[in-house]
């Protein structure tokens, strides 16, 4: 239960636009965008196991040929995680967050397709790395002072495997441990 993820970073981009036709002043279709949708039975975890690499990329816009002026969309990235979600910038700065099943957030816009007003040349997808921050509410709390047994007590009652000792402060950090009832419950 020590492997318990509450925090990952992410690296996100938009797709490429795709390339104009001059000759027809025809127009490349825009990149793909990156969304994060909040889906219920999704961990950070499962996310982490799943994508290794934590990498989200969007499809490339199809470029403007003759049989097609107007170049198609490029493919939307979704990353399904889970609600109740903070999202965060390397700088600490949040832009948004997913607190219920079905909430979507634009996480990478992807680049313009090549035009008239471009040279033709299309413009790369936006791209940034994003903290997925899961806001935790604990059921229970254990507070007392240094030595009266909350480790001792976390210890018996749950999963938990904290640093047990006979001086004070033992517990540098905050412990998680969870217990788990025979219907299925758990706090």
């Amino acid at each position: 239960y020590g492997n318990f993820i509450d925090d990952l970073r992410v690296y996100v981009r938009g797709g490429t636009g795709g390339m104009g036709y001059p000759r027809l002043g025809g127009e490349g279709g825009r990149g793909g965008d990156v969304w994060f949708v909040a889906r219920e039975r999704i961990t950070l975890k499962g996310i982490k196991e799943k994508y290794p690499h934590k990498r989200f990329v969007a499809g490339t816009g199809a470029n403007s040929s003759v049989k097609a002026l107007k170049g198609e969309k490029g493919k939307d990235c979704e990353v399904h995680v889970p609600p109740g979600i903070s999202l965060l910038l390397d700088d600490g700065k949040q832009i948004g967050e997913l607190n219920a099943a079905g909430e979507r957030f634009l996480a990478a816009r992807g680049g313009f397709g090549g035009s008239l007003a471009t040279n033709f040349l299309p413009s790369k997808g936006q791209k940034r790395i994003i903290h997925l921050d899961l806001k935790l509410i604990a059921d229970v709390g254990l507070v007392g002072f240094p030595n009266a047994g909350k480790s001792s007590l976390l210890s018996k009652i749950s999963h938990a495997k904290p640093e047990i000792a006979s001086y004070a402060f033992t517990t540098i950090q905050p412990e998680l441990g969870k217990i788990m009832y025979a219907d299925y419950k758990q706090v």
